[in-house]
């Protein structure tokens, strides 16, 4: 099981793209869920979405013709804790 599992608004791979909503993942609804399952644990949180973005950027990559994705906005800033 990975944490992703419990989550209705999952990733659709490899376009990655909210299997509920269609909005890039992870969609509004994706982040406040994360947020609220690693409340205590952001490191655990961020160690999670830089491996998703990873996957993510590989895929995208390879979907639009070898041109470089950069995710990290939509994967990482958002989950920042608020001091940074």
């Amino acid at each position: 099981m990975t944490p992703l599992d419990g989550l209705a608004h999952r990733p659709l791979r490899p376009i990655w793209l909210c299997r509920l909503d269609a909005n890039p993942w992870p969609c509004g609804e994706a982040k406040l869920v994360l947020l609220a399952a690693f409340a205590d644990d952001r490191p655990a949180l961020l160690a999670l979405l830089s491996t998703l973005q990873r996957e993510a950027e590989d895929h995208l990559t390879q979907l639009d013709s070898g041109r470089s994705n950069n995710l990290t906005d939509r994967f990482l800033s958002w989950a920042q804790p608020p001091d940074h």
